[in-house]
């Protein structure tokens, strides 16, 4: 599984040029899964993505998670984050997760972070979206579950 994070002024996703689902302070996270991924995984990942101290404190310092400046979170799955591009010029996506498996532990990670953050909003999954942000910073992580979970 994959996150990349991104630390937003404000982000916003559209399908067919109606905005479902917006954001101010917080995270955009665009959310790539494996055929290999499981619940336990995801677990994990939505723990550090809540528990990450990558907002400012008083003194300037990335010292407070999302929760400490009650922050927002858009999630937004990314298939192609498993794009394959060692052959060739067009990528493979064949690591990807398949579509049920994807958008259950995509739903999955949604609810578990409602559990945690008061407002999270996120994209439709299979869609063609179009996203916008305003990143702060930029200010941009990116969490590989191989290399978080020992």
């Amino acid at each position: 599984m994959k996150f990349v994070i991104q630390r937003v002024h404000k982000a916003s996703v559209s399908v067919d040029n109606n905005v479902i689902g917006s954001i101010d302070k917080g995270y955009l996270v665009l959310v790539g899964i494996c055929n290999t991924d499981t619940r336990e995984i995801a677990d994990k990942m939505v723990n550090k993505l809540i528990h990450l101290r990558i907002f400012e404190d008083a003194e300037g310092k990335t010292n407070l998670d999302i929760k400490n400046v009650g922050g927002q979170l858009l999630i937004i799955s990314q298939f192609t984050l498993y794009a394959d591009c060692r052959h060739g010029n067009r990528p493979s996506f064949i690591n990807a997760g398949k579509p049920d498996l994807a958008n259950e532990l995509y739903e999955y990670i949604i609810d578990k972070c409602r559990q945690e953050i008061p407002c999270v909003e996120h994209g439709q999954f299979g869609a063609h979206m179009e996203v916008s942000l305003v990143n702060n910073g930029p200010f941009t992580i990116v969490l590989d579950s191989n290399e978080i979970i020992r």
